[in-house]
């Protein structure tokens, strides 16, 4: 294969739904143990340490995203560090909203420097290290259900809509107050390493969403849009990251809220081609390798995988392909290298 130079192009290209002229691979998160694995090299412990160390192991996943034919690397920075660091979200944590009173004694005003603090050397460190021609996709870590469930856990998040609904949508309220809060700060200083904004939110499990549509429909898709209506103000496009059957609420993420784009299969709802038939005049469709083949299969099945599939999403507008979900823990590595170079042989044929 001849020398890559990545170009962050046609991943917009693919979110605004417009076939790219190089078909774009995309992973909603690479797992830094297995890119260690790969590489020889260390990058966890320097994301851990200082700018100098940060800007270093930010260069060496945007080493390794070119050396695999990526023109850029996924990119967030998790706003439920700001709540319970993921436990509640995990289902390991206590609710911390319960009552109006606990809702308004939470530091909401606090939170958005607190991002700041935590965040702000990961956000310089990857402006530094991007090479030319690649961006990030991604931004503000964590959706506004993650969030909502990271405050209050998704069994008691059910109670709480039934016993107070009253501190229930206000929590989203405020909830949504602070997601604002944070991607206002993203974009009005690092936009320019961004080549598509992102969050990823979990609505729904494989035969349903997870909270009823209506709920959705008035709870978080207003806030959604907010957001997506801030990322379109700075001229980038916006992809959606769910997994589950939401088959339900896609007509409104697209029509009401504007998704450009949308990331996330599991072949157990329906194969990829699906969700392009369905959508794929309306909005980018990113992702396609279901998450089983590329763990349990061999390197040559996940190539054919791969082989298979493209033919039947050809000429349906925006695609970049990767994997269902993200590279994971589990992921073979032979496995994702196979992924990638089954991607970069049709590039050479198309």
């Amino acid at each position: 294969m001849k020398k890559f130079e990545p170009d962050y192009t046609h991943i917009v290209d693919a979110a605004y739904n417009r076939e790219a002229k190089r078909l774009p691979l995309y992973e909603h998160g690479f797992d830094i143990g297995v890119m260690e694995t790969m590489t020889g090299q260390d990058i966890r412990s320097l994301l851990d340490g200082d700018l100098a160390d940060k800007t270093e192991g930010y260069r060496r996943i945007c080493s390794f995203a070119v050396e695999h034919g990526y023109d850029c690397i996924p990119f967030e920075m998790s706003s439920c560090m700001l709540i319970q660091q993921g436990n509640g979200l995990l289902g390991h944590g206590s609710p911390l909203v319960e009552t109006m009173a606990d809702l308004e004694a939470f530091p909401w005003l606090e939170k958005p420097q607190e991002y700041v603090r935590l965040f702000q050397d990961h956000f310089e460190a990857l402006r530094a290290a991007l090479p030319a021609g690649m961006k990030a996709v991604g931004g503000v870590g964590n959706g506004l259900f993650e969030n909502m469930q990271d405050f209050v856990p998704f069994q008691e998040l059910v109670f709480l809509q039934a016993d107070e609904p009253e501190v229930f949508s206000e929590l989203w309220k405020k909830a949504g107050d602070l997601q604002f809060a944070l991607w206002k700060w993203v974009l009005e200083n690092y936009v320019d390493c961004f080549a598509v904004c992102r969050f990823g939110d979990d609505l729904g499990f494989k035969s349903s969403t997870l909270l009823q549509p209506d709920t959705i429909r008035e709870h978080a898709l207003p806030q959604y849009k907010r957001i997506v209506d801030l990322v379109h103000s700075y001229d980038k496009p916006f992809l959606l990251h769910s997994c589950g059957k939401i088959y339900d609420v896609m007509d409104d993420l697209i029509d009401e809220v504007g998704i450009d784009a949308k990331h996330s299969n599991e072949d157990a709802i329906d194969t990829f081609d699906v969700w392009v038939d369905r959508y794929g005049d309306r909005i980018g469709n990113f992702g396609g390798i279901e998450m089983n083949i590329m763990t349990l299969n061999t390197p040559e099945e996940v190539k054919q995988y791969v082989r298979d599939l493209l033919p039947k999403i050809e000429g349906h507008g925006g695609i970049a392909i990767g994997t269902g979900n993200q590279i994971s823990d589990y992921t073979e590595p032979a496995n994702w290298i196979a992924m990638c170079d089954g991607v970069r042989e049709h590039r050479s044929i198309a």
